[in-house]
């Protein structure tokens, strides 16, 4: 059905009504959250449902929490964005507290609630003002509102208001994405989060905050000459730098895929803020290349763990003298997560780069650093797990099993897929 949807057309054309609306952007991502959910169920089966582990409650909660993702990606309201935006946080703690593996999920599921919340408060207050300012609440009206009240925020005058507003606007957002020294919390919820916590986690709600970005960017109307704006495109591509660095001191394997993630979401933020078409395509284009291989990669690092008893990358060598084929899968996914051909990561990466080196050509050093880094990090991922001896003191196992097989391929699939409908990328916004 998602695949009928995507080729149909239907993704690329606009529909509203009062209380909901559809563009290319947000059909794509609700798209993605049915994909990406339908697969986490069936990753899930062999922890949740053969272990007998509360597998009822464990659907409801998966079930909720796209409902939840649905509305807020087709919500035309931006004050019910925001509740729902924040209602996603409650199935998730649940997903990360009830199926989790170690003791120490109680304190990354705080973490995650904590600098959610605590960075999403002012954004409420800044909305609320809005709508008692112009008192309308709709996205729809957004183009009216700029055209009748400037370029500009209304109520706040002078360089010190808008850049007040970029920062608590755009807060929430960037540590939903999340942005480098807001990041601290992706790491923990990853690593405690269950197999099916790490998939929705990394594939979908990373992607509401890159959502929030391009509305609230439209919704205030704000001026892309902004002193505030410049800082966070700097601070967040120098970030993903930092992260490729990050990512070689890694020992845990759900570690690094998590600040790859950092990465890959640090290189969204600069399309959005290039504040051009072409950016905020490649936006739309990196979340969902990044949902489908991050996604893919913490199923893959799951099975490896449910096999192998561990996730060190020093204790887990030599896969590829035991599962030759779990090794094609793992080789991949390394080579579409450094963005190779012919991948629609690659396409977003090809458009990111001419959008941000028009804002500033000195920019051109954090992009090429990290496309290297990315690649470097893939391949010393591939070759720490796959090459070496197989540990004595491992257990033995044997191939996939066919729906191990069966997540891997489709999420594999679309990824290069997708590259034969690439208007749904490129034609989103014009």
């Amino acid at each position: 059905m998602s695949l009928v949807f995507v080729y149909s057309g239907v993704l690329g054309g606009c529909a509203f009504s009062g209380f909901l609306m559809s563009d290319g952007l947000s059909s794509s991502l609700v798209v993605l959250s049915w994909w990406i959910s339908l697969l986490m169920l069936v990753a899930s089966q062999g922890s949740v449902k053969v272990g007998l582990n509360k597998f009822s409650l464990f659907s409801l909660c998966v079930c909720v929490l796209n409902f939840i993702l649905m509305v807020s990606f087709f919500c035309v309201d931006i004050v019910w964005f925001y509740v729902f935006f924040e209602a996603s946080l409650v199935p998730t703690f649940i997903l990360i507290l009830g199926w989790g593996y170690q003791p120490e999920r109680l304190q990354a599921g705080m973490y995650m609630m904590l600098y959610t919340i605590t960075a999403s408060l002012p954004l409420l207050a800044l909305i609320l003002y809005k709508f008692e300012l112009c008192g309308t609440s709709s996205f729809l009206l957004k183009n009216f509102l700029c055209e009748f009240y400037g370029n500009g925020f209304v109520g706040w005058s002078g360089m010190v208001g808008s850049e007040v507003v970029f920062c608590l606007g755009f807060g929430a957002f960037l540590v939903k994405l999340p942005m480098f020294s807001l990041h601290l919390w992706l790491p923990k919820a990853h690593v405690e989060a269950p197999v099916a916590g790490s998939m929705i986690l990394a594939g979908v709600l990373l992607k509401l905050g890159g959502y929030g970005m391009i509305r609230v960017y439209s919704y205030f109307c704000l001026s892309s000459y902004s002193v505030f704006s410049d800082v966070m495109l700097c601070l967040g591509l120098w970030g993903g730098v930092v992260t490729g660095f990050i990512c070689f001191r890694q020992v845990d394997l759900k570690s690094l895929i998590a600040y790859s993630s950092v990465g890959h979401m640090s290189l969204m933020l600069g399309g959005c803020l290039s504040n051009s078409s072409w950016g905020w395509q490649a936006a739309l284009g990196m979340m969902l290349a990044h949902g489908l291989c991050s996604s893919g990669m913490f199923a893959l690092a799951n099975y490896n763990y449910e096999k192998t008893g561990t996730r060190s990358l020093v204790m887990s060598k030599g896969m590829l003298m035991i599962s030759p084929y779990m090794s094609m899968w793992w080789f991949v996914f390394c080579v579409a997560n450094m963005a190779g051909p012919p991948s629609i990561n690659l396409l977003s990466e090809i458009m990111v780069f001419p959008s941000v080196l028009f804002k500033s050509f000195w920019l051109f050093v954090p992009l090429g650093l990290m496309s290297f880094l990315a690649a470097v990090y893939s391949l010393f991922l591939y070759t720490s797990t796959q090459h070496g001896g197989f540990p004595k003191f491992g257990f033995p196992y044997g191939g996939m099993s066919s729906s191990s097989s069966l997540v891997a391929f489709m999420h594999y699939f679309p990824i290069n897929g997708l590259i034969l409908k690439s208007d749904l990328v490129c034609f989103w916004v014009i």
